[in-house]
């Protein structure tokens, strides 16, 4: 039984969990980041350090600058949320790792990266398999890659393999040269091939358009994850409630745990797509993924583009809270940093931040330092009244002790 559980009867069940990731936005190195060459990554502190205009109002009055007294976040002698950090436990920094572990699985073993490419000989065994060779096969970003190799791509007919600092294995192909469903197909080969030491958390369709010096990518965009051992969310659709997943969700957990989901565009649109989901109760858990932060910001190391980014989030809060019913729970953390200010395009080893807000949390708690990303799915379990198995320890008695009944 999880830590709690006994208690959980005795508190309350909430209704409804409402997890909101922002992809990449971590508080600070973690104590084993001088093993992932991320010494000194600290994505919130060193955006707030090195962009004086970030104004987070509505996060700061949550109490984002309390989690970690010695960044440069604003604090607030009052917060309105219960807050901390946690530590990954899973080997790795990367999306998927990540949200696995908020969802309850701790990986001992890191999914591959290749940032030199894959080797000859693998690539030779999945040309073989489509029947045509390749391009590209190295580390690069899919906007600059396409434009390199668009126009050869076009003549040849090749398709673009590349992959980035994620455990990927990215295929670019123009849709006048390969029919979306012939992508996909040859997406699905690659995944089927991809096993043991090649087992890529993820492989992605990148379909594209346009014409020369023009390149741009579709929104048909197709995600080839892994499956993922048992999660909470799994726990929670087998009993009978449901799991409503919005942005990159279904794709990172390959459909699995999922009842209902919307792919977004944007972090915009991910946004309002949560507004409208807490505007009518339905499934137990709303889980959200915000690419944008990772995608567009971390990755380029655009500091700016970054903060901003987090204040158009931080101006749309005051609506998503507002609309919270009386027995919502809403956390808000992130799967691993991106430091825009740190050496290189990878993502970085850090500590989340967990915000809890809700009519019935404790306001101004701090949950402390939580060992693994994992506790987030025994509190999520907990509140829900879900039996569910991790190595994860619930802070729901904490946040919503016995005396607030």
């Amino acid at each position: 039984m999880q830590h709690g559980m006994l208690s959980n009867a005795k508190i309350r069940n909430m209704d409804r969990v409402i997890l909101i990731v922002l992809d990449s936005v971590g508080i600070g190195e973690l104590p084993d980041a001088h093993a992932y060459n991320d010494i000194g990554s600290n994505t919130l502190g060193n955006i707030a350090r090195y962009f004086p205009g970030l104004d987070l109002p509505n996060l700061t009055a949550m109490g984002i600058g309390n989690i970690d007294p010695a960044n440069a976040l604003k604090k607030t002698d009052a917060p309105t949320a219960a807050f901390g950090k946690a530590i990954e436990q899973s080997a790795g920094k990367d999306t998927t790792t990540g949200h696995w572990e908020i969802s309850g699985v701790v990986l001992e073993k890191p999914f591959p990266v290749f940032p030199h490419g894959f080797p000859d000989y693998f690539m030779a065994k999945f040309e073989s398999a489509i029947g045509t060779k390749t391009l590209g096969n190295k580390t690069a970003s899919g906007t600059t890659i396409i434009e390199e190799l668009g126009d050869e791509h076009v003549r040849t007919g090749f398709p673009i393999v590349y992959t980035s600092a994620d455990s990927v294995f990215q295929i670019a192909m123009h849709e006048s040269v390969y029919p979306i469903e012939r992508q996909y197909e040859i997406c699905q080969i690659a995944r089927n091939l991809l096993v043991g030491d090649f087992e890529v958390g993820r492989v992605i369709a990148r379909p594209f358009s346009g014409d020369s010096g023009h390149y741009t990518r579709t929104s048909r965009r197709k995600d080839f994850s892994v499956n993922p051992p048992g999660t909470v969310l799994d726990a929670i659709v087998e009993q009978g409630k449901g799991v409503y997943g919005i942005g990159k969700i279904f794709d990172i957990f390959n459909g699995k745990g999922i009842s209902r989901y919307t792919k977004t565009a944007n972090n915009l649109a991910g946004i309002e797509a949560t507004i409208e989901a807490i505007k009518k109760p339905a499934e137990a858990l709303v889980f959200t993924n915000l690419v944008d932060f990772d995608m567009l910001f971390g990755h380029r190391r655009d500091i700016e583009g970054y903060a901003k980014a987090l204040m158009e989030f931080d101006a749309y809060l005051p609506e998503l809270t507002g609309n919270l019913q009386e027995n919502d729970l809403l956390i808000l953390t992130a799967d691993h940093g991106n430091d825009p200010s740190a050496p290189g395009n990878d993502h970085t080893r850090e500590y989340i931040p967990i915000l809890n807000y809700g009519v019935k949390v404790k306001a101004g708690y701090s949950i402390g330092i939580r060992q693994s990303f994992s506790d987030i799915a025994a509190t999520i379990a907990e509140a829900l009244g879900v039996n569910f198995s991790s190595r994860g320890k619930s802070y729901l008695p904490e946040i919503m002790p016995l005396t607030n009944h």
